[in-house]
């Protein structure tokens, strides 16, 4: 089929249940799935592409005796700023264990320590040492392999290496199936629901430390197909990406600070001297350090010399490799730092169970807005979240009535526009700093190429206008012409909610000081 021609059918329903994306949430919920029919539908064979195997620092748990998941949830809602779910927060800590225990039983092969119980870290916001870890700061790629053998081992999981393009609706508006595309055909795959794993949006920034493919498509499809967005605005950008001209840039994991790693300028200054929490601040208090610092024209390092680097290679292999391929002797050189787009704290609406406010279309992981990250993502609690709602959205997909005849409506081929524009305009517009102007100006240049029908832009349009109405600071958002607090509230969006602020943006209109 010619892939720049309409594209119209009706198809009757299928019992399977589709999963878009392969990362720890879209494989989680697959094997949870079973042994209920998934599809799962991948851009890349399983285990490439994903951040999930990037993820550097651990997973979350209250595992130590002087934990409990009250604590963990208590620390989860400080971070968040005011935005953070606490019965969601509680929830999610009290699933935890179990769920380091699911891993384990997978044969996960996470580090203990002398006596065999398991090696607990200590990150930043944490009260507690509660970061599970495997092979160091390898934790998301031994995870993923895990998790990659299991869903070898289930037969009931088939995988489809293609890009999901569009949602198909019966004709009740039910998510009823996908449409997909590979080698430039398009093909339908009709579903009895859909869960989006789909991943974040880091890759619309120019500095970044997601894998290039994560421009958040499954926000633009699940906003089109009718879905509501959630805090899109809260964008959170790692402190410590290792600043030596890669692209996506290499990460370095905020355990090093908790393991006594500093942050220095070239003179040896302390970068986060009279800020509280230091080093081991939030991240979005310790983003807006750099940044600052960076501003001033100053340049920022991470200071692991001496002992701790010395450590690196057993207890931080991944930096360790990063750092040789840069030609840095962490032992006697100070790391290049700057702050990198790096997760997603919005995503699609979702209630406790993962459904979104479209009938048949579920979302886990960093696609979607639980109300667990609130304005500023804990460390550690995203492969968490991923694996607690992968059983509940399982349970939930279960209940759903079959869908009518998956109907697709004509579809013109959407276009991928200049990327490296949209990703300057994000960085520059979008950033960790904020304001009006900058904002408005994204706006406009995004609908553009959001209306020409380009995924990313859409998704960077609903970043850029979420910001925009938000005035104030709060958690990863941080206004200079608002850095006040106002009382907490949600921002949330529809796809005919970004078009009339578009409209509303155009030049020669009447525009409201934002």
């Amino acid at each position: 089929m010619n892939a720049h021609a309409p594209f119209s059918f009706t198809l009757p329903a299928s019992d399977r249940i589709i999963v878009v994306g392969a990362g720890i949430a879209g494989l989680a919920t697959a094997l949870r799935l079973a042994p209920r029919p998934v599809t799962l539908v991948t851009a890349a064979p399983l285990g490439i592409g994903t951040a999930t195997g990037w993820a550097q620092g651990g997973i979350a748990a209250a595992m130590g005796d002087d934990d409990a998941p009250a604590l963990h949830a208590a620390d989860t809602v400080a971070a968040g700023a005011g935005l953070t779910e606490s019965d969601v927060a509680l929830r999610v800590a009290a699933a935890g264990p179990g769920l380091i225990a699911w891993l384990v039983a997978l044969a996960a092969p996470f580090d203990r320590d002398a006596a065999g119980a398991l090696a607990l870290g200590l990150e930043a916001a944490h009260s507690r040492r509660r970061i599970v870890r495997a092979g160091g700061d390898s934790t998301g790629r031994i995870v993923l392999e895990t998790l990659v053998r299991a869903v070898g081992r289930t037969a009931s999981i088939s995988v489809l290496v293609a890009s999901a393009r569009d949602l198909m609706r019966d004709s009740s508006g039910a998510v009823a199936g996908v449409i997909c595309e590979r080698d430039g055909a398009r093909f339908a795959l009709p579903g009895r629901a859909v869960v989006l794993a789909t991943g974040g949006v880091g890759a619309l920034y120019a500095s970044t430390t997601n894998p290039r493919g994560a421009t958040g498509r499954g926000l633009a499809l699940a906003a089109r197909a009718g879905a509501i967005l959630r805090d899109m605005e809260f964008v959170q950008f790692h402190p410590t990406a290792i600043a030596t001209g890669a692209d996506p840039m290499p990460l370095a994991t905020e355990a090093l600070r908790g393991e006594g790693a500093s942050l220095i300028d070239e003179t040896g200054a302390p970068v986060m001297a009279g800020i509280a929490g230091g080093d081991l601040a939030p991240r979005d208090v310790v983003a807006r350090g750099i940044f600052q610092a960076l501003a001033r024209g100053a340049r920022v390092f991470l200071d692991c010399r001496g002992d701790l680097g010395a450590r690196m290679p057993l207890r931080f292999p991944t930096v360790a490799g990063l750092c040789a391929e840069a030609g840095i002797d962490p032992r006697t050189q100070a790391i290049p730092v700057r702050p990198a787009a790096h997760y997603h704290m919005g995503g699609v609406k979702v209630n406790g169970s993962g459904a979104s406010s479209v009938a048949g279309l579920f979302a886990c992981g960093e696609v979607a807005s639980t109300g667990l990250h609130g304005a500023n993502r804990l460390a550690s609690n995203s492969l968490l979240e991923a694996m607690a709602f992968a059983p509940w959205i399982a349970e939930a997909v279960s209940g759903v009535a079959a869908p009518g005849y998956a109907r697709a409506e004509p579809m013109e081929r959407r276009l991928d526009s200049d990327r490296e524009a949209l990703r300057r305009i994000l960085e520059r517009q979008a950033g960790v700093v904020r304001d009006a102007d900058g904002l408005t100006e994204a706006v406009r240049h995004l609908a553009l190429a959001a209306r020409a029908g380009c995924d990313a832009a859409l998704t960077g349009l609903a970043i850029a206008a979420s910001a925009l109405s938000r005035r104030e600071s709060r958690g990863a958002h941080w206004r200079s012409d608002h850095p006040q607090q106002v009382a907490p509230a949600h921002t949330e969006m529809s796809l005919s909610d970004l078009w009339a602020m578009a409209d509303a943006l155009e030049p020669g209109r009447d525009v409201v000081a934002a």
